[in-house]
């Protein structure tokens, strides 16, 4: 019979997976191995992730210390509804850039309106709509406020595209990223669904023993 609680202890982390949701995590210096910080002017890296990225369930998860960004301070709408300070993270809903739909917009048009709009020197984070790719794209900026800073792609949504793609940015949410420390302990409701698992299984196997004497 005791071969069976492990299964259980399983079961209870599976669920507590399934309970927090899926977080798609960034670790490591997005300009590794290239010469962009020491390049002058605007540099634009692509090798990024192809993501399907649902905001109902999942997170995008960046590294403190990697990123330089130690909290979320979400802005979402089109350029005019951007705060010009306190913003890091901006879901950006204008999907065009000189009103003309036949001219390209890509990272660095989006980056470029968001440095005109925001006065606050700091990197962050954008996601925005390429209208060549016709898909939501995930960007890190060193500098939000700076229409010279490096850029890197960190994802593309490749389903979130056309206009139900554009129809699905609103539905982002400060709940769907998430600045995380290695170096840091555990967050309490991690302890407490831990402690709940092993007091579970020391119960049933406390249960077992009776049974057997």
């Amino acid at each position: 019979m005791n071969r069976h609680i492990p299964m259980a202890g399983v079961m209870l982390l599976a669920l507590s997976a399934a309970a927090a949701g899926a977080s798609i995590e960034f670790t490591t210096d997005p300009f590794e191995g290239t010469t962009v910080r020491n390049t002058p002017g605007r540099q634009v890296v692509g090798g990024e992730l192809f993501i399907a990225f649902h905001t109902a369930t999942e997170t995008f998860v960046f590294d403190r210390a990697v990123f330089g960004v130690n909290q979320i301070h979400l802005a979402r709408g089109p350029i005019n509804a951007v705060p010009s300070s306190r913003v890091n993270v901006v879901v950006l809903q204008t999907t065009d850039n000189d009103a003309n739909p036949l001219t390209p917009f890509g990272a660095g048009n989006a980056a470029d309106l968001l440095a005109s709009q925001i006065t606050d020197s700091g990197p962050g984070f954008f996601i925005y709509f390429n209208s060549n790719l016709n898909l939501a794209r995930l960007v890190y900026s060193t500098d939000l406020g700076d229409n010279t800073a490096d850029l890197k792609i960190l994802a593309r949504m490749l389903n979130l595209t056309g206009q139900a793609g554009i129809d699905a940015l609103p539905t982002f949410s400060a709940s769907n990223f998430t600045i995380a420390d290695p170096s840091a302990v555990p967050e309490p409701s991690g302890f407490l669904m831990m402690s709940a698992g092993i007091a579970a299984l020391l119960a049933l196997s406390a249960t077992r023993r009776r049974f057997r004497v």
